[in-house]
């Protein structure tokens, strides 16, 4: 049965941890490069291999980035927290132990607004806590056949653990969780929260129970996930699966999961660890984590404008629809982008329908960063201009913006040079009529004789054949004139 079914029935009960690598160019207690593609174990020394005497040193840049992360989620950080080992077996840890937080964290608190859900009721998630840990190394299963191999150059960078409350109630409301998380660890610079290369990864833990119940049901953990779109659909998959399992008189045991996007197939790891297998106590290498006050508010004012404020001062100086100010705050880049070019054009609706428009649609295309593209906010800004000034018509501003991305001449001198300008002349649009009428002497008889929708149509013939330079309402109006 789908999950579809099991909705009306059964409450849905979702908390994430999301694993965020930190921006550091070094690792969280040593000083080997943290630079994701390099050859697998060149980036390593004793103290991330975990070799007998090694001693950690804390990445001060790692916790400046961490103190950012926790409040720009509105969390309160603390004073004092400590680092503790985490005890477990696996091949990708070497020292057979995480240094990690654990009863005092870095910082508590917080929460994220993710907007209306589908019932029109405004949502905000709750942060249970952000603390600081080293991340494992890689395990690689598709290399040989019946060996797996270890990477171990991730070992030891620098994460931050962002643990929410049980607050989500479906797999939406997750997916928009994390991609507001996601932009504010991109606005903040904490992260380059590259889901591909593995620097935003997330854990879900799911239970499910019957409304109007309040206790919590026994929870699974889908681990290691690095898409939303395979968040939203694991989370679907294991809903069904446990609801199908008490609605069958079975009971659910506690266990890690794994996602298999392949096949959309859940299938179990091991058997869930609580806090007390992994036998946690104070990290006796490091000292307690002590931050002053005066440095706290020092992190606290040096915060940039956070997504929520942005998107209210979107909607407040430029009266943009909500969907075009989602679009366009979307990361940082984007954002300073519109900002760019609607002030060099003058006209904020116009910049953002070129940036959500043509602008997106040829940076996708080319496949290259948006501050890459050889059409800068200064030229697209001229380029609005004269679109809004009536010199160029909407057809002629597109096949402008194509020549620019080749060309680096001004916008204006382009235009002249290629014809485009709108040419408003009636001698010279009489002209193009005429050419579009010869061309297709079996429309223009129909038009002639009252058919009056092919008047769209010979607009479109007359405009390509202008290359785009006729002026629209004035090509309508003497259309008008003939059929009359």
């Amino acid at each position: 049965m789908s999950a579809a079914n099991y909705h009306a029935r059964y409450e849905l009960v979702i908390g994430l941890e999301v694993h965020c690598q930190l921006k550091t160019t070094s690792k969280a207690f040593c000083g080997c490069r943290t630079t994701f593609g390099d050859a697998p174990n060149s980036n390593t020394c004793p103290v991330c291999l975990g070799l007998p005497g090694a001693l950690p040193v804390l990445n001060e840049k790692a916790v400046s980035l961490a103190v950012r992360a926790a409040l720009a989620l509105g969390c309160t950080v603390h004073p004092v927290s400590i680092f503790a080992r985490k005890n477990y077996f696996y091949p990708d840890l070497p020292k057979g132990y995480q240094i990690s937080q654990f009863d005092k964290p870095l910082a508590t608190g917080g929460g994220v607004e993710i907007g209306a859900n589908a019932k029109g009721e405004h949502v905000r998630i709750g942060i249970t806590r952000v603390h600081m840990e080293e991340d494992a190394g890689k395990s690689v299963h598709d290399r040989f056949a019946e060996w797996s191999a270890i990477d171990l150059n991730r070992s030891g960078t620098p994460l931050v653990e962002i643990v929410s409350e049980p607050d989500l109630r479906s797999a939406v409301d997750a997916g928009t969780y994390l991609r507001r998380l996601k932009q504010v660890l991109e606005y903040t610079e904490v992260s380059d929260a590259n889901m591909e290369e593995g620097s935003l990864r997330v854990d879900v833990n799911i239970s499910v129970r019957l409304f109007g119940d309040h206790t919590l049901g026994t929870r699974t953990e889908i681990k290691n996930l690095n898409t939303f779109s395979g968040v939203e659909r694991s989370i679907e998959v294991e809903f069904a699966r446990q609801c199908a399992l008490v609605d069958a008189g079975g009971s659910v045991q506690q266990q890690t999961m794994l996602w298999d996007g392949v096949r959309g197939q859940i299938r179990p790891a091991r058997s869930k660890e609580g806090s007390h297998d992994y036998r946690y106590f104070p990290e006796p290498d490091l000292p307690p984590l002590v931050l002053a006050p005066a440095w706290l508010e020092a992190q606290r004012a040096a915060l940039p404008e956070l997504p929520d404020a942005k998107r209210k001062r979107f909607h407040r100086d430029y009266a943009l629809a909500a969907a075009d100010v989602e679009q366009l705050t979307a990361s940082p880049q984007l954002a300073d982008t519109f900002e760019q070019i609607a002030s060099a054009a003058g006209d904020a609706r116009r910049a953002a329908n070129w940036v959500t428009g043509p602008l997106l649609a040829a940076v996708n295309a080319s496949n290259r960063a948006l501050h890459d593209h050889p059409v800068t906010p200064a030229r697209l800004g001229a380029l609005i201009q004269l679109e809004a000034s009536g010199q160029l018509s909407n057809t002629a501003a597109r096949q402008l913006f194509t020549l620019m991305e080749t060309e680096a001449a001004d916008p204006l001198a382009l235009a002249t040079r290629e014809g485009l300008l709108k040419v408003s002349d009636d001698g010279a649009l009489i002209g193009w009529i005429d050419e579009v009428f010869a061309d297709f002497p079996a429309e223009a008889a129909r038009f002639a004789a009252g058919e009056k929708k092919l008047q769209g149509v010979l607009v479109g013939h007359v405009m390509k054949k202008s290359k785009g330079a006729a002026d629209p309402k004035k090509v309508n109006q003497l259309l008008s004139a003939r059929a009359s």
